[in-house]
């Protein structure tokens, strides 16, 4: 008899929006790896296709704006149509960023990253979260930061926009939990994705602080957000629910 791990995700299907690069593809690659069959939702297709072709028959794509709230059951609905079967996990990953001082940040950049971050998250939660809980099961998770967990210069928008999913989680997990639909939140540190990369390696400095800050001295490697995904979304973390998980390197606790 073989004995079933705790962690596989086969059987499930996973909507990760922001799905063609950085911590989305990471994601989506781990879930495969695991054994879901992904479906993986950007604005670009080029990148979505490019990925879809390496990964092969389990993971699919859908061009989308998560922005686009009103927008959000079709979505829903079309990516339960394309994977032949329900949706069990969502991934709310896609995201916006600004970063300028706190006074030259305008309505307008609160807006759109909060239009992003928390209004896009929200209502396709709603459309997929409606069908998990008829069904009573089903896992949500959303891509949270380490500038809703401590004080960062220069990106009030952003550290409003992510603070703000904090009480959402909350919220929705007290609310959803007794109908056996989980929701988390994993918050990456400094991770080494293309943008990343390109922001500390043309600023030393900044780069040094990163790590002088971060007790394991490195910055993360995106599949290591990935597999925190598998675990928070696997039968493995059946008890955990509510929870904001930092994979930081001990960032947010180190002094």
């Amino acid at each position: 008899m073989k004995i079933p791990t705790p962690f596989s995700l086969d059987g499930e299907t996973a909507l990760v929006t922001g799905g063609g690069s950085g911590i989305g593809k990471a994601i989506a690659e781990c879930f495969l790896a695991a054994g879901a069959q992904v479906i993986v939702v950007g604005r670009t297709e080029s990148r979505l296709q490019s990925a879809c072709s390496a990964w092969g028959d389990a993971a699919r794509y859908i061009v989308h704006d998560v922005d686009a709230c009103d927008d959000a059951p079709r979505l829903a609905d079309r990516a339960a149509e394309i994977a032949g079967r329900p949706l069990s996990i969502l991934v709310n990953n896609a995201g916006n960023h600004v970063k300028k001082p706190a006074l030259d940040t305008s309505d307008d950049d609160l807006q759109r990253l909060f239009q992003t971050h928390v209004l896009g998250a929200i209502a396709l939660t709603r459309a997929v979260g409606a069908g998990m809980l008829d069904r009573q099961r089903g896992s949500i998770l959303f891509v949270s930061s380490m500038a809703a967990l401590f004080g960062i210069p220069n990106v009030l928008a952003y550290s409003a926009a992510k603070s703000a999913l904090r009480g959402v989680i909350r919220s929705l997990a007290v609310e959803w939990s007794p109908r056996h639909v989980r929701v988390n939140a994993v918050a990456p540190g400094w991770i080494d994705t293309d943008m990343s990369r390109r922001s500390l390696e043309n600023d030393p400095e900044r780069k040094n602080r990163v790590l002088s800050r971060t007790p394991q001295h490195r910055i993360g490697a995106p599949e290591e957000i990935g597999w925190a995904a598998v675990y928070l979304c696997s039968p493995a973390a059946a008890f955990v629910t509510g929870q904001h998980l930092a994979v930081d390197g001990g960032a947010s606790i180190g002094f």
